[in-house]
């Protein structure tokens, strides 16, 4: 994130619209969610009181994140957890271990990412992707493969395991 001086000031306005400060433009909270993966930094305050409300335009992305369908973040089992908490004596401690526990996950992130690369597992999966549909083909009445392909996918099965298996002693290696 960017320095502390260096937030910018989010106005939220009672028409529920979001004025960027720095660009001088409205914004949405699709708009607030990039500018967090960008890695800038910035608070959100109601217009007409000044109260920091950044918490809950937080909340809102997610909870719209969420809505949207497809693969979510949060699941049920988690979201119950997080719920039977609210009112408990444990609350109290509750936000400081989830924040905690998400600057390991990130720091463990960025660690993998220096050892393995950003693409590792999109290339092993259009291998797997290739492997498979050599396969549909000897399935669906295409033409069967010949020997040659067949020793040819029997040595990129072989490749890809061995791969596999260096992937896991390199995590095997980080987790320790």
């Amino acid at each position: 994130m960017t320095a502390a001086s260096d937030k910018i000031t989010i106005k939220k306005y009672a028409n529920r619209r979001l004025y960027d400060t720095e660009s001088s433009t409205y914004v949405t909270l699709d708009r607030l969610a990039q500018m967090i993966r960008e890695g800038r930094d910035f608070v959100v305050v109601d217009a007409k009181t000044g109260e920091d409300i950044t918490h809950q335009a937080l909340t809102q992305i997610i909870v719209e994140e969420e809505a949207r369908g497809g693969a979510t973040m949060l699941p049920a089992s988690f979201l119950r957890q997080l719920i039977a908490l609210y009112g408990n004596s444990m609350q109290t401690m509750v936000p400081g271990y989830l924040d905690a526990a998400m600057q390991s996950f990130s720091k463990n992130q960025a660690a993998f990412k220096d050892a393995f690369g950003s693409n590792l597992f999109a290339d092993l999966a259009k291998r797997q992707m290739a492997l498979f549909e050599q396969g549909a083909k000897a399935f669906t009445g295409g033409t069967a493969p010949r020997a040659s392909e067949v020793a040819g996918s029997k040595d990129e099965v072989a490749a890809l395991k061995a791969e596999l298996d260096a992937l896991r002693a390199k995590v095997d290696k980080l987790v320790r």
